[in-house]
């Protein structure tokens, strides 16, 4: 299947992290210079710098994706180095250990401010850069968005409150705003999300690995119980779903959410 992404310009948020930062790569590969945005310069430019160094065309821009500020210089940044952007792959987010239920934290303790800042973090940062990348792909009557969401938004985890209602609240705003382009502006502009099972990577670390013992933790081997195939993922495993909704391959295809778990999401628990 030939995707035809040469020439193409992508921004691609936490791509400094394990999964987006596979498809960052991967869109290299295939000829898309890629911006790789993250709140870690370090992590994104160590990406950034492998696509260099593979042949590709890279850059690293640090951006907190939670602010419009630095959305908005980011994108400047962007337009500076590549000219345009076609493609927004939105993978900005994470779990965090204080909008998450544990033996020493009960949900009657968890803080507004720690519920807020997971909610920031899982939903803002998909919806502040749609808005002002967005806004680009209204004008210019084209362009792809690809979310990169969780199955926690589709069937909420155990514990992981703060995280698993961002993703419910990210998975609704990907079908109303790919509704919002298609009717109010551009058919041709296209919203979509991947949502990832259980992938091991530095943001759910502490949830599945012993910091002590470097050992599968209860809650690892209580997840695995429920997945048929029966293992973690790895972050090249989301890869082919990434490359085939940002490609024309898929011009029919907005508003989805489409799993990519081991078959979580199938299995009935019975």
């Amino acid at each position: 299947m030939e995707l035809h992404l040469e020439n193409r310009t992508a921004i691609v948020t936490g791509g400094g992290g394990a999964i987006c930062g596979a498809i960052a790569r991967a869109m290299a590969a295939e000829g898309v210079s890629v911006a790789v945005w993250d709140i870690d310069q370090d992590a994104a430019e160590a990406v950034a710098g492998t696509i260099r160094e593979s042949g590709g065309r890279a850059i690293a821009v640090r951006c907190d994706a939670t602010e419009r500020a630095e959305v908005i210089a980011a994108l400047d940044r962007t337009i500076e180095d590549f000219g345009s952007v076609d493609i927004l792959v939105a993978g900005a987010g994470g779990g965090r250990r204080d909008a998450t239920t544990s033996p020493e934290l009960s949900f009657f303790d968890i803080s507004e401010s720690a519920l807020r800042a997971a909610l920031d973090l899982n939903y803002l940062t998909a919806v502040i850069p749609c808005q002002e990348i967005g806004r680009r792909f209204a004008e210019q009557g084209s362009g792809v968005v690809l979310v990169i969401s969780s199955i926690a938004g589709i069937r909420p985890l155990t514990r992981a409150i703060g995280y698993s209602n961002g993703k419910a609240a990210l998975n609704s705003f990907v079908r109303w705003l790919a509704v919002e382009f298609a009717e109010d502006y551009d058919a041709r502009i296209r919203v979509n999300a991947i949502a990832p099972g259980f992938v091991l990577s530095g943001q759910n670390r502490f949830l599945l690995v012993d910091e002590a013992t470097g050992l599968e933790t209860e809650r690892a081997r209580q997840i695995l119980e429920h997945v048929p195939q029966a293992r973690l993922g790895e972050p090249e495993e989301i890869v082919g779903a990434a490359l085939w909704l940002v490609s024309d391959q898929a011009r029919f295809v907005t508003g989805v959410v489409l799993p990519v778990d081991g078959g979580f999401t199938a299995r009935a628990g019975v």
